[in-house]
C-alpha cells in the first residue's frame, strides 16, 4: 500500500496518545544527509505548499499592493465591513483546503504537504476573524488527519513569527525583523513552538518543524549583524523544543530568502535537524544550486527545498531532475491560487475585478476608501463567490505544472 509507513504510524499516534513519547523509530528520522522513513526506507520529500490558507499573501488573489494578510484584512474591513469580514475569514478557512483537496495532492503522486501558518494562530491576537479563541490546533488537526488518511508527511512552517522575521509581506511584519532583536518576540516565538511540540510530539505524520520562514531580507544596512543573530536563535528554540519533544526533526532555513548559509557554523548541536533552502528562477541546473550542495556535503546533513515555482513547466521538470541528482527533495510553492502557475487553478468569480480595483486605489485617507468603495451588495457576493470558486471541486487542475513535477 502507498505510503504504508505512514499509516502505521498514524496507527501507533492513536494507540499511544497516554503522557509520554513514542520511541525514536517512530518517526521520520535524519541519516547522515538521507532521511528514514519508520519502516526503514529512504524518503525522497516532494510536494506542496497549502501557501494562502492560514497566511494569506495579496497575489494569490490578485491583489499586488495589498500584498500581506494584515493589509488584505484591512482592505476587507473598508470594503465591506468587519463582521463581514470575520465571517469571510472563516468560510475562507473551511472551505480552501478541504479533505478532496488532500486525496487530490496524494493521486499526484506527492509524499509531502508543508503547511504555513501564522504565529496569531495560537495566540489571543486578532486574526483570520477570530481573537481570544484561535483555531490552530483544529486546523492543523484537521490537515494532520487527512494527510494520514491519505499517506502524506507533513512539515509545519512557521511563515510568519512575532515581530516579523523578514521585514517584508511574506511575514506579516512591519517592515524590519523585528524578531531578531526582540526579547518579548523571541520569547513568545519559543513559547508557541514548545507549545506546539509538546501537543505533536507523538503525531508520526509529522515530517518536521520547520522553524521560521525566509528570515531577514537583504534590504538592511545591518543585514551581516542581524544574520548573526540567528543561529543562536535556533539554538535557542531547537533546546525549548527539546524539553518536550526528542523525535521529530527540526527544520532550519537559512537569511536572504532562505539562501545564505554562509552565516552558520555549527551544526552538532542536535542529532536531528536538518537543513532548508529556497529558490525562485535562474538556471534549472545542477550547477544552480551548487551552494546548497556544497552546504550540504559540509554539514553531512540533509538539504531540503521548501519553496520553488513560479515558472515554465520545462523549466521545473529540468530543476526537479537537478534536485533529483542533488538529493534535495522539494515541495513547490504554492498548491492553490488565481488562476495558474500552482496544483490547483481558481477561476476569479463575477465582479472580483471590483475587488481587486478596490484594493489597488488609494486608500491612505477616509476620503479616498469612500471614493474607491463599490457596491458593498455587489463587493460582498464577489468575496462569497470567490469562496465558493475556490473550493477544490470548482478549481482547475493544472496537469501541465503537476507532471513537471515528477512526482509519479
Amino acid at each position: 500500500m502507498k505510503h504504508l509507513s505512514i499509516l502505521l504510524a498514524g496507527l501507533l499516534f492513536c494507540m499511544a496518545c497516554a503522557p509520554g513519547n513514542l520511541p525514536k523509530d517512530s518517526f521520520v528520522k535524519v541519516d547522515g544527509e538521507y532521511l528514514i522513513e519508520p519502516d526503514g526506507d529512504t524518503l525522497f520529500i516532494k510536494g506542496t505548499n497549502l501557501g494562502n490558507w492560514l497566511n494569506p499573501e495579496g497575489y494569490m488573489f490578485g491583489f499586488q499592493k495589498t500584498n500581506s494578510v494584515g493589509l488584505i484584512d484591512r482592505m476587507f474591513c473598508e470594503l465591506v465591513g468587519p463582521d463581514f469580514t470575520s465571517e469571510f475569514w472563516k468560510l475562507f478557512k473551511d472551505n480552501y483546503v478541504t479533505r478532496a483537496d488532500i486525496r487530490f495532492i496524494a493521486e499526484t503522486g506527492a509524499n509531502t504537504i508543508r503547511v504555513p501558518f501564522h504565529y496569531k494562530l495560537f495566540t489571543d491576537e486578532d486574526y483570520m476573524g477570530m481573537t481570544s479563541e484561535q483555531d490552530g490546533f483544529k486546523r492543523l488537526d484537521d490537515v494532520i488527519g487527512w494527510c494520514r488518511e491519505y499517506g502524506l508527511y507533513v512539515i509545519l512552517d512557521m511563515h510568519d513569527a512575532p515581530g516579523g522575521q523578514t521585514g517584508d509581506n511574506i511575514d506579516d511584519s512591519y517592515g524590519y525583523p523585528w524578531l531578531m532583536e526582540s526579547e518579548k518576540s523571541q520569547k513568545l516565538f519559543c513559547d508557541i513552538w514548545r507549545r506546539i511540540a509538546e501537543y505533536y510530539r507523538n503525531e508520526p505524520v509529522i515530517l518536521g518543524y520547520d522553524l521560521i520562514n525566509e528570515p531577514i531580507a537583504p534590504y538592511f544596512d545591518n543585514v551581516a549583524e542581524l544574520n548573526a543573530l540567528l543561529e543562536p536563535l535556533h539554538k535557542r528554540v531547537t533546546a525549548v523544543i527539546r524539553e518536550v519533544d526528542p523525535n521529530h526533526i527540526i527544520m532550519l532555513g537559512a537569511p536572504q530568502w532562505n539562501g545564505n548559509f554562509e552565516p552558520f557554523t555549527d551544526w552538532t548541536y542536535d542529532d536531528n535537524i536538518m537543513y532548508t533552502c529556497h529558490r525562485y528562477g535562474g538556471d534549472a541546473s545542477v550547477a544552480a544550486i551548487g551552494n546548497f550542495i556544497a552546504f550540504k556535503e559540509k554539514t553531512g546533513l540533509p538539504m531540503y527545498m521548501g519553496e520553488i515555482g513560479h515558472n515554465t513547466d520545462e523549466w521545473q521538470e529540468a530543476f526537479c531532475i537537478a534536485m533529483e541528482q542533488s538529493n534535495i527533495g522539494y515541495t513547490f510553492w504554492p498548491y492553490k491560487k488565481i488562476n495558474n502557475s500552482c496544483f490547483a487553478g481558481i477561476v476569479p468569480p463575477e465582479n472580483w475585478d471590483k475587488v481587486i480595483e478596490f484594493s489597488e486605489a488609494p486608500r491612505s485617507t477616509y476620503s479616498d476608501v469612500r471614493a474607491a468603495r463599490p457596491d458593498q451588495a455587489v463587493a460582498r457576493k464577489a468575496m462569497l463567490d470567490f469562496i465558493e470558486a475556490s473550493r477544490f471541486e470548482n478549481c482547475i487542475p493544472q496537469d501541465g505544472y503537476i507532471r513537471s513535477l515528477r512526482m509519479k
